[in-house]
């Protein structure tokens, strides 16, 4: 083989790698310090953000979770058959202002769990898969989804974001910037406790469903944010999403913490919908696949050189 020959070799193997695996789930490439409490979200620090319209107004949050499809909540689309009123924008920071990144997306398919009737009876999720591919940028990433065994331990800090009410009853002001909130994780006991302090709204935490936020109140998701991400930054450095905005009583309201689906009793319904999707904690077998790949481009490259 002629050196001119090798030389394409490697760069064809190079690149495969580079085009297979240069979108990773739950890594942000703008990542800056984050703001603890209901402030502005530095742009690009969420990149796998979507705003849900309807009519050309703003009802609910989104995550991306690969090139066609976005996770939301059930209770967002009230008539799944409903496709034509819907817009999907990704890459968006300001909801009233420029957004340079900006794509917007119209739907195909809604999927929600069977049996889904209302957010206090659980299976809140909504699969949403797109009429075009989005297509990735440094603003516009996946997130990655929890495999069923993913732990998200009671008091681990996480963060919800979204364009929602910054107080109840009292909508995102000016431009309208993406708000990001830190919160930890409740464990199903202690949220369930809160929940049954007041004999006149009592709610039923129930096994897909996973709480976060603070007994005394005071940071929240509120109307608005509902399907958004409620993400975990895992020990590597990932970010997994643990939650989608659900339900609360109120807003930030005492022992009425933020009520999110809970993304690991969904594994199979996530899989069943979207079987191309990696879910974190299988993401061994990806890494062990790009691995090879670079192992065995590697050892072309030796060889074509030797040569």
């Amino acid at each position: 083989m002629s050196k001119t020959s090798s030389l394409f070799a490697i760069f064809w193997c190079f690149s495969g790698i580079s085009c297979c695996y240069a979108v990773e789930c739950g890594i942000p490439p703008l990542m800056e310090n984050r703001i603890v409490g209901g402030m502005d979200a530095p742009e690009g620090s969420w990149p796998w953000q979507v705003d849900i319209q309807k009519s050309n107004e703003h009802v609910c949050g989104g995550s991306i979770i690969n090139e066609n499809w976005v996770l939301s909540a059930a209770h967002c689309f009230p008539n799944p058959n409903d496709l034509g009123s819907y817009d999907i924008y990704v890459g968006r920071h300001q909801l009233n202002g420029f957004n340079q990144y900006l794509s917007a997306h119209g739907l195909s398919r809604v999927v929600i769990p069977p049996g889904y009737s209302e957010p206090h009876d659980g299976k809140d999720l909504a699969l949403l898969q797109l009429s075009s591919p989005i297509t990735w940028s440094d603003h516009v990433r996946p997130v990655c989804l929890p495999a069923s065994g993913t732990l998200f331990p009671a008091d681990k800090m996480c963060y919800v974001t979204g364009w929602g009410n910054i107080r109840e009853n009292v909508p995102l002001q000016g431009v309208g910037t993406l708000q990001e909130v830190q919160v930890p994780i409740i464990s199903q006991s202690s949220c369930q406790e809160m929940y049954l302090t007041d004999p006149a709204e009592q709610v039923d935490i129930l096994y897909d469903m996973i709480c976060a936020g603070y007994q005394e109140g005071g940071k929240d998701s509120c109307q608005g944010d509902s399907g958004g991400p409620l993400v975990c930054q895992m020990v590597n450095g990932t970010w997994v999403q643990a939650g989608v905005v659900s339900f609360g009583l109120g807003c930030a309201k005492r022992n009425k913490p933020g009520v999110y689906a809970r993304l690991t009793s969904f594994s199979n319904f996530v899989l069943g919908t979207v079987p191309e999707l990696k879910l974190y904690g299988r993401a061994h077998q990806s890494w062990y696949g790009s691995n090879v790949l670079v192992v065995s481009c590697l050892s072309l490259t030796v060889l074509l050189l030797q040569g």
